[in-house]
């Protein structure tokens, strides 16, 4: 095999059928600082929008995240000024749609805490949220040990998670798991490690119930608080660490 074509063999067994897939993308996190080719680092509270539009209580900065070892570490602190992490993205830069979307990722422990590895369509800018879509590919929060949220927001759910699944992982919180979706026209899985956890399959496909037909970019952050992460935060725990090692997009 050629050594700069790396193919990904899905197994039947797992998938229902057996795909072959070519990685066209990835990110190791090999180099000092992330690439400003490849990844926005945006900063602030999220105003007009404050609390990013969920009440999080964490102000986003360019000095919250360092890369080593090859890992993405986004670490989230508290001093006399409140809560500080980082927030990333891909838009305008990566953008893919369909195909097998992953990372491998070690969570951080503690209550308050929000981290995420999630989408939103390549048009969020022009057609607002949650028109453009939403993909949370990985979403845990603190106040919930040993359970992970996958979630599809669309403008027919009007922003609320009703297409959802909240599963058990009792050893989640142990080392490093990978986080994945197989996406088709036709359906979104939902995996942690080799097990599929959810399947979002609308059986009328509209622009208010799938809007998942054009390309999506990546987010990665860690959120403090907020609507979903909870009112009440453990100032004893900080500082907290969340390690992305890899992201990789199979077509």
């Amino acid at each position: 095999m050629n050594k700069f074509i790396i193919i990904l063999l899905i197994s039947g067994s797992i998938f229902g059928q057996q795909t072959e897939r070519k990685l066209v993308w990835e990110e190791n996190f090999d180099g000092k600082i992330l690439n400003d080719k490849v990844w926005n680092i945006e900063l602030g509270d999220g105003c007009p929008n404050c609390g990013w539009g969920n009440n999080e209580r964490q102000l986003y900065t360019d000095k919250n995240h360092r890369l080593e070892n090859g890992n993405l570490v986004i670490t989230a602190k508290k001093d006399e000024n409140g809560y500080t992490s980082t927030r990333i993205t891909t838009k305008n830069k990566k953008e893919f749609r369909y195909g097998r979307l992953e990372a491998r990722a070690k969570l951080p422990v503690g209550h308050g805490l929000w981290p995420a590895f999630w989408m939103l369509g390549a048009n969020f800018s022009e057609s607002g949220w949650p028109v453009c879509g939403e993909i949370d590919i990985l979403e845990y929060i603190g106040r919930e040990p040993h359970t992970v949220y996958t979630t599809l927001h669309t403008q027919d759910s009007h922003g609320n998670s009703v297409n959802s699944k909240k599963t058990i992982i009792p050893n989640i919180e142990e080392g490093y798991h990978v986080y994945a979706i197989e996406w088709t026209k036709d359906k979104i899985d939902f995996f942690v490690d080799k097990d599929l956890i959810y399947t979002f399959q609308p059986k009328n496909k509209n622009e208010k119930t799938w809007p998942f037909d054009k390309p999506f970019f990546f987010l990665v952050n860690m959120a403090i608080g907020g609507n979903f992460g909870g009112p009440d935060v453990d100032d004893t725990i900080f500082p907290k660490e969340f390690s992305i090692d890899y992201i990789k997009v199979y077509q």
